[in-house]
C-alpha cells in the first residue's frame, strides 16, 4: 500500500485491490475536490492550538484531511496566542480566513509547519484572508503566498496600546482618550507594508498623538528617532526596504 506525498492519495499498483478500486477511487477523487474547492472551517483556536491533518487515503475534510482543504476558516474568541500547524512532507498551498474575535487582546495566530520557529511561523494579520504555500522540507518551510484581503484591527489608546504590529496590518487607531503606541515589528522582511489610520470619534492624533516606535529599526533612516503621528485624520503606509533605509512611508495623507 502506497500514499502519493502531499495529498496522501492512494496509489494503486498493477494487480492490486481487485473489487476495491471503486472506493478507493472515490476516495481520490474527493481528496482532489478538497484540494480544488474544500473549505473548512473551524473554532478550535478559541480553545487551542489548530492542528491539520493529512491522514493517508482520508478524504474526511473535516476530521482526518483537515489539512486538504483548499480554505480553512478559523472562529472562536481567542483566550491566548494560537498557532496552526500543518504536517511536515507535503507540498501544499491553502487560504486561511481569519473570523477570530480578538477584541482588545493583542493576541495573534501563527501559521507554520510541525516544529516551527522564528520566521517559520508566518504572522497572519487580524481579520484577514491570506494563502500560504509550504514545500515541506524542513519546520521552517511556511511562506506568505499573499494577502488576498487584508482586514483590520483595532487599537485604543489607554486600552490595547502599545500594539506591536506584524506584517500586512491594517490598524485603526483611536486616541480619543488617550495617547496610543504602535511598535513596529522587530524582525521585517524586505516589502512588509503597515498601515495607520487615525480612527479616533473624538479628538485625534492632534489631541493625543500616536507614537509609531521603530523597534530597533531605521524609520526613513533615521535610526535613532521614533515617528509621532500629530494630525487628525492622519493616515499612514510605511514600507520595509532594507537595514539602512529601514520602513519608508509609501504613502500619507498628511
Amino acid at each position: 500500500m502506497a500514499f502519493s506525498g502531499d495529498l496522501k492519495l492512494e496509489i494503486i499498483a498493477t494487480g492490486e485491490k481487485a473489487g476495491l478500486w471503486g472506493t478507493i477511487t472515490n476516495d481520490n477523487l474527493k481528496i482532489l475536490e478538497l484540494a480544488s474547492t474544500g473549505y473548512f472551517t473551524t473554532n478550535q483556536l478559541a480553545t487551542g492550538n489548530l492542528v491539520l491533518n493529512l491522514a493517508d487515503g482520508s478524504s474526511l475534510g473535516a476530521t482526518t484531511a483537515t489539512g486538504k482543504n483548499l480554505m480553512i476558516e478559523v472562529t472562536g474568541t481567542l483566550t491566548a496566542n494560537r498557532v496552526i500547524t500543518m504536517p511536515t512532507g507535503a507540498e501544499r498551498i491553502f487560504i486561511v480566513k481569519d473570523s477570530t474575535v480578538r477584541s482588545n487582546s493583542n493576541y495573534t495566530i501563527g501559521v507554520q509547519n510541525v516544529g516551527g520557529s522564528g520566521t517559520g511561523i508566518v504572522s497572519l494579520p487580524a481579520g484577514s484572508s491570506t494563502a500560504y504555500y509550504t514545500d515541506g522540507t524542513s519546520a521552517n518551510s511556511m511562506k506568505l503566498l499573499g494577502t488576498l484581503n487584508a482586514g483590520f484591527y483595532n487599537v485604543v489608546g489607554g486600552t490595547n496600546s502599545p500594539y506591536t504590529a506584524i506584517a500586512g496590518d491594517t490598524l485603526f487607531v483611536s486616541t480619543s482618550a488617550q495617547a496610543a503606541e504602535v511598535v513596529l515589528p522587530a524582525s521585517p522582511s524586505q516589502g512588509d507594508t503597515i498601515t495607520i489610520i487615525d480612527s479616533s470619534a473624538a479628538g485625534g492624533f492632534a489631541t493625543n498623538n500616536c507614537v509609531i516606535n521603530r523597534n530597533g529599526n531605521p524609520i526613513n533612516t533615521d535610526n535613532t528617532q521614533n515617528v509621532t503621528l500629530s494630525t487628525n485624520n492622519q493616515s499612514l503606509t510605511l514600507i520595509y526596504t532594507n537595514a539602512t533605509r529601514g520602513w519608508i512611508f509609501k504613502s500619507t495623507n498628511q
